[in-house]
């Protein structure tokens, strides 16, 4: 019995999810359609068990960064303070706007992920400036086509060149546009053969094990 339920059991829920999706996919049936919206809404409730338990063991993991004095335990107090505030103030006053949730959400939640992406563009220049080397012919034809790029959307691409904007939009249009729909194509094959591994059994990394 421990023995089903640790192997089989999942294995026979995963198959006959991903089932029922495909086929509410691809008929009208009513019956099979709420079946698979009601599936939906039990996806949302396992993933807010998940975020709980997501926060339980930050915490677990947290106190003990603290106890044992390990590097940066400092900074795992702030963590756990503004974890307990906004999780009990969202409990016990909501999560509308006037709230303590959502001060702590507008005056310092937003800010500091605002700061997080702008420190990002930094990185991404970065990275751009050690990808456009121009030491192969791919690199080159990089560097030009961003260079390209870039002008073409600021207004002294137009005064270099006025026909730069167009060419900067052909290029985003028909090249870039053609490479993105080959990579989405390849991406939702490869996603379609992951879910039918799912379904058949095959992939089962996620009970834990190979």
């Amino acid at each position: 019995m421990t023995s089903f339920l640790g192997k089989q059991l999942p294995l026979l829920v995963a198959f006959f999810a991903g089932v029922t999706m495909v086929i509410a996919f691809f008929t009208s049936e009513q019956t099979i359609s709420n079946f698979a919206q009601d599936q939906l809404v039990w996806v949302t409730i396992v993933g807010g068990f998940a975020l709980m338990l997501g926060a339980v063991s930050i915490t677990t993991v947290s106190i003990n960064h603290i106890k044992q004095r390990k590097e940066g335990w400092q900074y795992r107090i702030p963590l756990l303070v503004f974890l307990a505030l906004t999780l009990g103030s969202a409990i016990l006053e909501g999560t509308e706007q006037g709230t303590m949730y959502d001060w702590v959400f507008q005056k310092m939640y937003t800010p500091m992920d605002s700061t997080m992406f702008s420190l990002l563009a930094f990185f991404i220049a970065s990275a751009a400036y050690r990808a456009f080397r121009a030491r192969t012919i791919e690199a080159t034809i990089l560097l030009i086509t961003a260079t390209i790029v870039m002008l073409g959307r600021v207004p002294m691409g137009r005064i270099i060149f006025s026909y730069l904007p167009q060419v900067t939009d052909w290029i985003m249009n028909y090249p870039n546009l053609s490479v993105q729909r080959g990579i989405i194509i390849g991406a939702a094959l490869g996603a379609a053969s992951m879910s039918l591994r799912i379904i058949l059994g095959v992939e089962r990394t996620y009970l834990g094990r190979s």
